[in-house]
């Protein structure tokens, strides 16, 4: 029997994260600011893969530029895995992962929530629940205020991306006793 779509599911408090264990879930975290063009990246890749059949240890969320209010997903998965634009000077669209240890291991280019990724990454190593986090970064060249389209080179990037992402939680799903 073909598995149906389910449509995504809008968290609208952190009960979300608690409602069931999450022991054995990785969370794909799409962060960017969606009215800013190519930095909102993130959060269309989260609205990308809110279309497709996911597997069930697979969790998705727009974390929009949530900053510190995204503390509690950190201390309810395992495993995080963060998408997010980057002004690295690179070609626009390129895809790289990076296994950040501490906030200064993020590029230091992240766009305009910089500041607020890295002040919450610093606030997860000082608990007592760091989960294993690796973050998926697409190259921008620029960002336009107040507009939802992505350049093309950004926007043909997603679908790449979203495979990757796929692939390496593929890998990452172990079964915890």
């Amino acid at each position: 029997m073909a598995k149906i779509a389910q449509p995504p599911v809008a968290v609208s408090s952190d009960a979300f994260f608690f409602e069931k264990d999450k022991t054995n879930s990785i969370l794909i975290l799409g962060v960017g600011n969606y009215l800013m063009g190519d930095e909102g990246v993130g959060v269309h890749l989260i609205q990308e893969m809110a279309r497709r059949i996911l597997p069930d240890n697979i969790d998705i969320l727009d974390g929009g530029t949530g900053g510190l209010l995204l503390l509690n997903c950190f201390e309810a998965y395992r495993t995080v895995i963060f998408v997010d634009a980057t002004m690295d000077g690179r070609e626009a669209g390129t895809i790289d992962l990076i296994r950040p240890k501490f906030a200064s291991d993020f590029p230091t280019a992240l766009s305009v929530h910089d500041v607020g990724l890295k002040d919450m990454i610093e606030a997860v190593y000082l608990t007592n629940s760091q989960p294993d986090i690796h973050l998926f970064t697409i190259s921008v060249e620029e960002i336009k205020p107040m507009t939802v389209t992505l350049s093309s080179k950004v926007a043909a990037a997603i679908p790449m991306a979203v495979d990757q992402i796929l692939d390496l939680a593929g890998k990452l799903t172990v079964v915890h006793p």
